[in-house]
């Protein structure tokens, strides 16, 4: 892996110099655009609206719209000389306990390295003390061009640099929740089915979209005929469809 980011942490009066690498890398499945009528590829062209012409992608620079329509040129090396102290370090706030952050706050996972030999006796320490204490630290850090708050917190020995949306990055859901009332006997046949489905091996699941994709893609150069998915409609009856899947789910236990 390639380090995309290298600074420090500071916290307190130590100062630990790290690495962050990205800790994911999700599937994506690239389909190409195409004119529907002919399927031919299409194509996007960066065309200048000031001398009307396509210009190379050398030519592409970067710049700040102001109110007035007005756009500021600002170069690589503007933006590496933003007044701005998280560019290359963590700055820890302070510590809170791990369950006080809501997971819908959680952004984009980094792994956090040392930053060379010497910093390895600091970095175990942090490692081990936020493990100990189940303590996260919050902290502000500036990646790619945009500062975020993060939580930095231990997993299988390492740190984890988790970044956060900010708050008001998140939506108000509004009236979403249903206000319709539950019997108790639902509630604990409920209760009685999350029990039978607890437990669920994540790292054994896969991603199915690809393989559906391929069938897709088969059945269209073929002229074949791709089998309709089984779909799920709502529960006429909750109580009957209730007490079936506690019945299936302690079917599948025992012949597990």
């Amino acid at each position: 892996m390639r380090a995309l980011w290298s600074g420090v942490i500071q916290f307190g009066l130590v100062v630990l110099p790290v690495k962050l690498f990205s800790a994911t890398e999700e599937h994506r499945v690239r389909l190409r655009e195409i004119h529907a009528a002919d399927s031919g590829r299409v194509q996007h062209r960066r065309f200048c609206e000031a001398e009307d012409r396509e210009i190379p992608y050398e030519e592409v620079g970067r710049g700040w719209e102001l109110p007035d329509g007005r756009l500021v040129p600002l170069s690589d090396e503007d933006l590496a000389r933003l007044p701005l102290v998280t560019r290359h370090v963590v700055e820890v706030l302070g510590f809170v306990p791990g369950q006080d952050i809501d997971p819908i706050s959680y952004s984009r996972p980094y792994y956090v390295s040392p930053g060379g030999p010497s910093a390895d006796r600091a970095y175990a320490l942090l490692v081990e003390a936020l493990a100990r204490t189940g303590q996260v630290g919050v902290c502000k850090v500036a990646i790619r061009s945009r500062e975020r708050i993060a939580l930095l917190r231990p997993r299988h020995g390492i740190l984890i640099l988790q970044t956060l949306l900010w708050q008001d990055e998140l939506r108000d859901p509004g009236d979403l929740a249903p206000s319709a009332p539950v019997t108790d006997r639902e509630l604990e046949l409920a209760e009685v089915l999350i029990r039978e489905l607890t437990g669920v091996e994540v790292d054994q699941l896969q991603d199915e979209y690809q393989h559906a994709l391929d069938q897709l893609v088969e059945a269209k150069v073929s002229g074949g005929e791709l089998a309709a998915p089984p779909e799920a409609g709502p529960a006429v009856d909750l109580m009957a469809a209730l007490e079936e899947s506690v019945r299936t789910a302690r079917t599948h236990q025992d012949g597990a």
